[in-house]
């Protein structure tokens, strides 16, 4: 049950509510963050001309900021995601950043970068679900 403290028969530590409650608040803006990102594009890609608006810039923000602090090691041991899909994670959110924060005052964006942002949103929620 979420938000109950577990009981570990072994001694090992366990996270508390706080930490518990602390990751989920995390996970939520961290897909708040996807759907801005994601919810601007699509409609920024369905009302031309391509450009980088505000929901895509803040989406790319929160994404790259949350995503930090959830790799941070909150967890109990062996409950810590894969050093190498956080390695991965990060570069594809770290690409997205720099490629909607450099191109946001353009007033027409190349429609193969745009479709390269939209591209690695979707990979990297592609890796968050099917990398265990």
């Amino acid at each position: 049950m979420a938000g109950i403290p577990r009981a570990d028969l072994s001694g090992a530590p366990t996270n508390g509510v706080a930490v518990d409650l602390l990751l989920h608040v995390l996970r939520y803006a961290h897909l708040v963050g996807f759907a801005l990102l994601l919810g601007g594009a699509v409609a920024q890609l369905t009302a031309p001309p391509l450009r980088i608006n505000r929901a895509m810039l803040w989406g790319a923000i929160v994404q790259v900021v949350t995503g930090l602090a959830l790799a941070a090691p909150l967890r109990d041991e062996g409950d810590e995601p894969a050093p190498a899909k956080l390695a991965v994670k990060a570069v594809i959110a770290v690409l997205i950043f720099i490629m909607v924060f450099f191109s946001r005052k353009r007033d027409v964006v190349a429609r193969g970068h745009f479709l390269a942002i939209l591209g690695l949103t979707l990979l990297n929620a592609a890796v968050a679900t099917f990398w265990r």
